[in-house]
């Protein structure tokens, strides 16, 4: 138990630096900005749930984009072959081939129109394949002797790629404009892009602002036609018919006149004559020259203001404008033209942005949420710090001290990292509470027992925590390739969840073995005992021989009909799904004043022609969720569902806490992503234990894991609970948990196959068992008292994810002391013979007698 003076430092320099790095993060903000500049800077953000916002995801407009290029493509081939080359030409356009087809009124002319069009070739640079250009275009010919541009699927994907850098751009240039705090914008992978605001709790407005494209154009009209007319007597060359704000619609020519990347200035105005809002708005030096000659030379024509292929005014010119300013005037409020301005200004996305999935919090629901999770920790806390010093004395408060330690770190990577904190992640924090004594427990009970066996003190010691180290690594590596997998598999406070529990696995590898050690052995030191009174309580006591390899076909047969039951419930009765698997909207309200009528707020929501609607109680008396069924239409028409749910329930004096709209395409990302995850888990984690344990060991603990994960689904799918992404991260927890159980119960089979040759295998499995179930019930019981917090005070968003902790958490120690050792007796599990045991010894006095010479 010596330890090295670097050892010591490195120990005093992790706790010291975890501190000054975890501190500032509670400190009031005016003390915050009072430190020193050599001290660190809170870099903990609160995530949406705990300080209210605006989450968002847009995919960009595949379609549109391909649709769009298609147009500028038969637009820019028409110009260059019968504008420059005085080549007669038919274009159609084929968007299911993402091409367009050109039939040439004079064949003879084909070569000439060959060498036309393949000037139109665009080469679009990319960086991931070291800057070589990718071809947008491809040219041939159709058996009908008609000339093709197809665009290419690289092409294509390249232009999306650089759209979406460019809408980052913009998206952010527009938030700026508002002045909300710091936004969150991330690129997730190649058609999207996250942006979280917190603090902007109008989530009608910011997704009117991000989403719309805004790109204003100015056009000619079409002069002595009308769009009616025009559709009956057929559309002239290079023209189109685009609907107006007033509810009519225009014929312009498809040339743009002007566009309005010349702008550099957009304010909100008011016309004083007509008394309307307005926007004014001023060109470029450049732009400004260009809409002179515009309009010098169009006196007495109509000139239209386009944006987002809607027009908004067509006026006549009365004179030409020269001073390169003028405005537009529409049907506006005074807070849309002031939105428009912010558009202007910020300038146009380059491609149409779809919101796919939207979670906003109010502000008030996310201060409740950092008090319940507060509480829930410190109460966690308590109890589990409290109960170690009750089960083992001073030897509890050596792991409460590691404990403590261990929490700081946690949150000192957190802040270091600059990560986010969540409601599930603080959820992780006080899970890693639960399961952070677990590795003291497994030393502390080693130590108890090499003294049982006769050793000294300081040998007890010693050996607890060497023997007790591979057991350590191994549970915690399992839980830690879930948690792996979480991160990777999941999405936004999903991941919060698995970054906090994974440092906490991590951190707690260092706290529990060498800040312990290091505790014990400065004790010892001190103290110099003659024996080692660790453990002051117990559930079982030490010495037990229960039999349980003889009840052992009856536990199996249990095992298979809950495993049927769970399985034809999944099947037949299926699950009370969330939004996030089928899609759809969730709106969280609170009653004003009073309790809410969960009857009368069905009612007024029912006839609102919606669809299926679900009500029900969440929480305190006062609060209701109402979920919403996805509606046809796509994201608009859900946002118009949850406008007609708001507006007939705030007069009942109803607020909106919390809306989450998910569409159907995220949805089924999410359902295939969950399922992958878990597979990916197991499968990660079966590699590991065949690698460290025998082949029986690896099927063995598999089988119990899926066991103890189709009996927690089979929970969901009986009760009703709801199965949302909590649940798939409980699921995916629950893989590490169970298998830390069944780890610990195996690394002692195995440990015992080599010191009992002799003894049959039920028996050898009964005593492992018997030397573990103390450790095994001592953790079980910390872990349910991290998580009765959490069932108490975590609120009802963690609530499923609570409940299938514990249940599962029930069924893993069930399957890890009973179930294990029966499965690995039929995987073909056997005592080495005679002969074995010999090579093997022979191969080891071998390679020690290499070693030596």
């Amino acid at each position: 138990m010596n330890h090295s003076p670097f050892r010591v430092f490195i120990i005093l320099f992790v706790a010291i630096a975890g501190i000054l790095m975890a501190a500032p993060n509670f400190l009031p903000k005016n003390v915050q900005d009072a430190l020193p500049d050599w001290l660190p800077k809170p870099g903990l953000v609160l995530g949406l749930d705990l300080q209210g916002g605006s989450h968002l995801l847009l995919e960009v407009d595949r379609k549109g984009i391909v649709d769009q290029r298609l147009s500028d493509v038969r637009r820019d081939a028409r110009n260059v072959l019968a504008n420059q080359n005085g080549i007669g030409n038919l274009i159609t356009t084929d968007a299911d081939r993402n091409a367009i087809f050109i039939e040439l009124t004079d064949p003879t002319q084909k070569a000439q129109a060959e060498t036309a069009i393949r000037g139109l070739q665009n080469t679009l640079s990319n960086a991931l394949i070291g800057g070589v250009g990718v071809d947008e275009m491809a040219f041939g010919e159709t058996p009908d002797g008609r000339l093709s541009i197809t665009l290419t699927p690289d092409g294509i994907t390249q232009r999306m790629s650089s759209l979406v850098a460019q809408s980052m751009e913009v998206i952010r240039s527009r938030i700026d404009e508002i002045g909300t705090t710091e936004p969150t914008i991330q690129r997730q992978g190649d058609t999207r892009v996250m942006v979280q605001v917190p603090g902007f709790g109008d989530s009608t407005r910011l997704k009117n602002l991000i989403s719309q494209t805004a790109r204003l154009t100015f056009h000619m009209v079409y002069p002595g036609l009308s769009a009616d007319q025009a559709e009956v007597q057929g559309l002239p060359a290079g023209t189109m018919i685009l609907p107006s704000q007033d509810g009519g619609r225009e014929l312009l020519y498809e040339d743009v006149a002007l566009g309005g990347e010349s702008l550099v200035d957009a304010q909100p105005s008011y016309d004083q004559q007509r008394g309307i809002p307005v926007v004014s708005f001023k060109f470029d030096t450049r732009g400004a020259i260009s809409f002179g000659e515009i309009t010098s030379k169009a006196v007495g024509q109509r000139f239209a203001i386009v944006l987002d292929n809607q027009v908004i005014t067509a006026p006549v010119i009365q004179q030409p404008i020269t001073g390169g300013q003028g405005q537009i005037s529409g049907t506006f409020t005074t807070a849309t033209a002031n939105d428009l301005a912010v558009l202007l200004r910020a300038g146009a996305l380059p491609a149409s942005l779809n919101v796919i999935e939207e979670r906003t919090v109010d502000a008030s629901l996310g201060a409740d949420s950092i008090q319940a999770g507060f509480t829930a920790g410190l109460v966690a806390a308590v109890l589990v710090l409290a109960f170690m010093v009750i089960a083992y004395g001073i030897w509890g408060v050596f792991a409460n001290v590691s404990l403590i330690l261990n929490i700081i770190l946690i949150f000192a990577a957190l802040s270091t990292l600059g990560a986010t904190l969540t409601l599930p992640g603080i959820a992780g924090i006080v899970l890693t509470i639960g399961m952070a004594v677990d590795a003291n427990v497994l030393i502390y009970e080693r130590m108890r027992e090499e003294q049982r066996a006769g050793k000294t003190p300081i040998q007890a010691i010693n050996a607890g925590f060497s023997r007790a180290w591979g057991t350590i690594i191994d549970s915690h590596l399992t839980q830690l390739v879930a948690a792996v997998v979480l991160y990777f598999m999941g999405s936004g406070p999903i991941q919060g969840f698995a970054v906090t529990l994974g440092l906490g696995i991590i951190t707690s590898l260092f706290t529990s073995y060498t800040v312990t050690s290091y505790q014990v052995g400065l004790w010892f030191k001190l103290r110099r005992p003659k024996t080692l009174k660790i453990q002051h309580f117990r559930f079982i006591p030490d010495g037990t021989t229960i039999p349980f390899m003889k009840i052992s076909k009856y536990v199996i047969a249990f095992s298979i009909i809950m495993t049927g039951v769970s399985i034809g419930s999944a099947v037949f009765k299926g699950f009370n799904l969330g939004i996030d698997f089928v899609g759809g909207t969730a709106i969280e309200i609170q009653h004003v004043g009073g309790p809410a009528d969960v009857g009368r707020v069905r009612e007024l929501t029912s006839d609102l022609g919606l669809g299926e609607i679900q009500v029900q109680g969440f929480g305190t008396p006062q609060d209701v969720l109402v979920r919403v069924q996805a509606q046809e239409g796509g994201q608009s028409a859900d946002q118009i569902a949850v406008a007609k749910v708001t507006e007939v329930l705030a007069a009942e004096n109803y607020e909106v806490r919390r809306t989450e709209a998910v569409s159907g395409t995220v949805s089924g990302e999410l359902a295939w992503t969950g399922t992958i995850a878990v597979i990916i888990a197991l499968a990660c984690i079966l590699i590991y234990i065949w690698f460290r344990f025998e082949w029986q060991f690896a099927m063995a603990a598999v089988t119990t894991t899926s066991h103890d994960l189709i009996m927690t689904i089979g929970l969901f799918s009986l009760t009703g609970l709801e199965f949302n992404l909590s649940s798939i991260a409980a699921v995916l927890t629950l893989v590490g948990l169970s298998l830390n159980e069944t780890v610990v119960v195996s690394d002692r089979i195995r440990e015992n196959l080599t010191k009992y040759r002799k003894m049959p295998l039920p028996e050898l499995i009964d005593l492992s068992i018997n030397q573990t179930i103390v450790r095994t019930s001592l953790t079980q019981f910390t872990l349910l008292l991290a998580l009765i917090p959490l069932v108490l005070f975590g609120g009802e968003s963690l609530r499923s994810f609570v409940i299938a902790m514990t249940f599962g958490s029930i069924v893993g120690m069930y399957s890890s002391v009973i179930v294990n050792g029966p499965i690995l007796i039929n995987f073909g599990l056997k005592q080495k013979t005679d002969e074995q045991l010999a090579a093997e010894d022979a191969e080891k006095k071998r390679n020690a007698d290499g070693a030596a010479v």
